[in-house]
């Protein structure tokens, strides 16, 4: 963790703690000096500061890899300042380029539209929906029309713009980049400056995006915002970071016993980079437990905590309670109280069919794949023979640990 220029000056407790709950769990907080004196003048002077996350509505759901960004910000919206949840309405027309090796297909205004209409629902399930507020970035960037575009676009150099790394790497492979592109981080920085923004959240792969906000803000002869960015959260595969292309997410509307076996199926190394960017424990208390696990406590139990502390959160108490309580079920053998039901004819039916006319299975070749590797079950028995044909009748069938369905084959 960088963070940045280390403060020498003397701060109040309050400022000081501040500062100790901005830094948790953070990539990089720039200038933190520049932060401490805006922590410092607004204890002064009982004047929150404006802390500003804008998410682009490119998909219809928000993940818990989101949520990282979001609990900062709740975090800091605790301490009393002024949280502002910002849908890029206008952005997302144009695509951010961010980590891209190619060009982004824009979304069209429909699509924009219904994805923003489920995100600032689900973000509020972190934030206090009660203190926060929420803009959408066309309010100031569709009036600027053609001539304040070409005066906005004045202010930085194709020059500074080529050293961002992911244009750079397709510039130099010779990959396409489009002019529009270039307009992406000229109106996210524009957002700072309509928003005057005393501090900008992101990712760590938004840090020109961000920092362009900062040069943009002094450009229009604005206080420039300090940067804070989080670590990318690591998928459930441990392997790449949590996106939903990648099929390692887990989706915060996602029902209670799928989001707390998820949580349980990561490893038990990746366990602790979840407690420090998801978990509401202190570092004290996750400290103590990492050392007891070290010192012999089965590690699944710190897991099991994590999964109750995430599935609480995003639907309650008594749903983790069950949800714990149907995952050892289901490790035992058991089957859920609440399976799926469904009629199937043509009888007698192939197992393979059966599986994916059940959604069990995406394909018969799936289907075979998993008997293969012993993952189906009928009636609490292991199939082994892909050639098995059921005849008519009522069957509990199991893919792996987690899908049931109660089969009425006719």
């Amino acid at each position: 963790m960088n963070q940045s220029a280390v403060t020498t000056e003397p701060v109040s407790d309050g400022v000081g703690r501040a500062l100790e709950i901005s830094l948790r769990g953070v990539d990089e907080l720039l200038p933190r000096d520049e932060w401490v004196k805006k922590l410092a003048r607004s204890e002064a002077t009982g004047q929150p500061l404006r802390i500003k996350l804008g998410l682009d509505p490119t998909a219809p759901d928000i993940h818990i890899g989101h949520t990282v960004v979001l609990n900062k910000m709740r975090q800091l919206q605790d301490l009393g300042h002024q949280v502002i949840f910002l849908i890029g309405d206008f952005t997302s027309l144009i695509g951010d380029p961010s980590g891209r090796n190619s060009t982004r297909p824009p979304l069209t205004k429909e699509q924009i539209q219904a994805n923003a209409e489920t995100y600032y629902k689900q973000a509020s399930l972190v934030l206090d929906p009660a203190k926060t507020e929420i803009r959408y970035n066309s309010e100031w960037s569709e009036p600027l029309g053609a001539s304040g575009m070409i005066q906005l676009a004045a202010k930085y150099t194709v020059a500074r713009m080529m050293e961002r790394d992911d244009f750079h790497k397709r510039f130099t492979s010779g990959q396409s980049i489009s002019v529009h592109e270039f307009l992406y981080p000229l109106m996210q920085g524009y957002d700072s400056v309509a928003l005057k923004s005393d501090l900008e959240l992101g990712g760590t792969d938004q840090k020109f995006n961000l920092l362009m906000g900062r040069h943009l803000q002094q450009e229009y002869g604005q206080e420039p915002q300090c940067v804070l960015t989080m670590p990318l959260l690591v998928g459930l595969d441990g392997v790449d970071k949590m996106s939903k292309s990648k099929n390692n997410y887990i989706g915060i509307t996602e029902d209670a016993n799928t989001m707390f076996a998820k949580v349980l199926s990561i490893s038990d190394t990746l366990m602790w980079d979840w407690y420090l960017l998801l978990s509401f424990k202190s570092l004290d208390e996750i400290a103590a437990l990492k050392a007891e696990v070290a010192g012999g406590r089965n590690p699944k139990d710190a897991k099991v905590m994590l999964a109750k502390e995430i599935t609480t959160r995003f639907h309650s108490a008594a749903a983790a309670d069950a949800a714990e309580q149907d995952f050892i079920n289901r490790s035992k053998g058991g089957v859920p109280d609440e399976i799926p039901e469904l009629a199937l004819s043509g009888a007698p039916l192939g197992i393979g069919a059966l599986l994916k006319q059940a959604n069990l299975a995406p394909s018969t070749s799936e289907a075979n794949r998993l008997i293969d590797g012993g993952g189906v079950r009928v009636d609490g028995g292991v199939v082994s023979d892909k050639g098995l044909k059921l005849e008519a009748g009522t069957y509990v069938v199991q893919v792996g640990k987690r899908k049931f369905a109660r089969v009425t084959l006719a």
